[in-house]
């Protein structure tokens, strides 16, 4: 097995959300916060990057190369976790060049990331060519490899230091590229990990069971689909009703893309669960600063007189 390097602070704290639960009706109710990771304003893609990383050290590699969308988390950790590691690196991110550095996108500069803009082109083609004209090595969209599955196995282990009894407990995860949920599913078993769809695939099933090798049947996966709305790009008002609440209530900021998500199907109650819950918080505020739309739609609380 790959040898991690040594990115971000282990384990993350595990928190109890009172208020929340006293909310939803549970006995027990806790954030996970991978959103404290350390490196590069935090997040969960800092897990995978502790394997991508290694492999592309194992190589040989001076640079390193991946992809996304502008506002990508998994973009900025990487631009962080190479700047820490001296590598080299190559973001190439979807659409034409932004009008204005915001959220993400700002800080993958200020870490020395070379962006390249695909305009109209598939992601996928332009990474082939700029990693064969950089002899750069490519980690794959959203970080999520085989070998990446085994940082959220990392989770899970720590998961069942953290909380009592976690074979009673349920953890909520959005579901992106599939590496985070593939790897609690392996470390604490598909019946207890609960994926919210956020729309960044076609087919989530298949990105986590494409992950896993074999091990577990698509079928057996429990993948909420309620809160893609109208694509992953955008903001309902579920999930701003979410963002909102969560932060009156335990005073923690969600993101609008993967958290939101994931929590906005929680309050809904849009699948069975039981009375303990883990939330795993998997970071990506950053990207919030990088929808300036978002605050014009938040719904104002009246200030007292």
């Amino acid at each position: 097995m790959t040898i991690p390097v040594s990115l971000g602070t282990w384990p993350t704290p595990l928190e109890v959300a009172p208020r929340l639960a006293v909310r939803m009706g549970l006995a027990d109710l806790w954030f996970k916060r991978d959103d404290l990771a350390g490196l590069g304003a935090g997040g969960n893609k800092v897990r995978k990057l502790r394997y991508t990383c290694a492999e592309a050290l194992a190589a040989g590699a001076t640079t390193v190369i991946t992809s996304g969308g502008p506002q990508s988390n998994h973009a900025r950790l990487t631009a962080a976790a190479a700047a820490r590691l001296g590598l080299r690196c190559v973001l190439v991110l979807a659409g034409p060049p932004a009008a204005h550095r915001r959220g993400n996108l700002l800080l993958d500069e200020l870490a020395g990331a070379e962006i390249v803009w695909c305009g109209d082109r598939p992601l996928a083609e332009v990474v082939a060519v700029e990693a064969r004209r950089r002899s750069a090595y490519v980690i794959p969209f959203g970080g999520s490899s085989p070998a990446s599955v085994q940082g959220y196995v990392d989770c899970g282990r720590e998961l069942r230091a953290q909380v009592p009894d976690i074979d009673r407990a349920e953890v909520v995860v959005a579901v992106g590229s599939g590496g985070m949920m593939a790897g609690l599913v392996r470390e604490l078993g598909a019946g207890r990990v609960v994926g919210v769809d956020t729309g960044a695939v076609a087919d989530p099933r298949a990105a986590v069971t494409g992950l896993l090798d074999g091990e577990v049947e698509p079928g057996a996966l429990r993948i909420d689909g309620s809160q893609v709305g109208a694509g992953y790009g955008t903001v309902s008002d579920s999930v701003r009703s979410a963002l909102s609440v969560t932060a009156r209530e335990e005073g923690v900021f969600l993101d609008p893309t993967y958290t939101g998500r994931a929590m906005a199907a929680l309050l809904a109650g849009s699948f069975p669960h039981g009375d303990r819950v883990v939330f795993l918080h998997s970071g990506g505020l950053p990207g919030l600063f990088g929808h300036p739309e978002f605050g014009d739609h938040m719904p104002v609380r009246p200030t007292s007189p």
